[in-house]
């Protein structure tokens, strides 16, 4: 039996969209590829009727079901994995290198957890601070001239996925940690280090940095998640047990 990406559990997500034109063609394009959930995230235009020109009748229903968000950790907040589309390549970026790849990976971990397929804006695609909130990126190769126009990107990666499938028995994956749950996790972790002074406190995110790397390297499950917040709490009942217990002896 062949297993596939479940398609219910996907969703394309496009950040800050400049052409409404672009928003519609994008339904279509997952329309015609059988994906649903369409979220937008603080588009700068957006014309419902320019959309709904290039979404076509077909493609109506996933249009009017559009969630729509102001800010992307907002937008990302219910999903357990997220992969971002870049063109950029550097040394310490883990880029996947294309969306065929991409979707064989995707087949095990779309089981137990929701998916999010994030699109930058025409411009100038995803910046640094959006991949942060990216678990892996994926690259659409391209020949000399590697700009895309943003619906044509999103049929591409949505094609992939539509197609991708394993006939051998795939590992289980359990769920992973969603997004909302790993930015507290973050927020936990950076005040333990500023207090005990292992991160600067004047320049904490240069370093918080360098642990977001690590842990999303990691791919965190819900519950090793819920372990190292527990190790936090510990260590911050501890230290505060600590300090009581000096000043009492000061006392004396």
């Amino acid at each position: 039996m062949t297993e596939r990406i479940r398609l219910d559990k996907t969703a394309i997500v496009l950040h800050r969209p400049r052409y409404s034109e672009n928003i519609g063609a994008a339904a279509r394009a997952m329309r015609n590829m059988g994906l649903h959930d369409l979220v937008v995230v603080d588009p700068p235009n957006c014309d419902l009727t320019r959309i709904l020109k290039m979404a076509t009748h077909e493609a109506i229903e996933i249009v009017e079901q559009i969630q729509f968000y102001d800010t992307l950790p907002a937008a990302l907040a219910p999903f357990n994995f997220v992969v971002g589309t870049t063109a950029r390549r550097g040394r310490r970026r883990q880029i996947i290198p294309s969306p065929a790849i991409l979707a064989d990976k995707l087949v095990a971990l779309s089981k137990n957890n929701r998916i999010a397929l994030l699109f930058g804006p025409e411009d100038r695609g995803l910046t640094n601070e959006d991949i942060r909130c990216c678990n892996w990126l994926v690259n659409i190769p391209t020949a000399d001239f590697s700009s895309l126009n943003l619906a044509q990107a999103v049929m591409i990666v949505c094609y992939e996925i539509f197609l991708a499938g394993r006939e051998e028995a795939v590992e289980h994956i359990p769920r992973m940690a969603q997004q909302h749950e790993l930015e507290g996790m973050y927020e936990q972790v950076k005040d333990i280090l500023v207090r005990i002074n292992y991160i600067n406190p004047e320049n904490p995110d240069y370093w918080m940095n360098k642990i977001r790397h690590f842990f999303t390297r990691m791919q965190l499950r819900a519950k090793e998640l819920s372990i190292i917040r527990g190790i936090c709490r510990q260590i911050n009942w501890y230290s505060k047990k600590c300090y009581e217990d000096g000043r009492k002896d000061s006392k004396f």
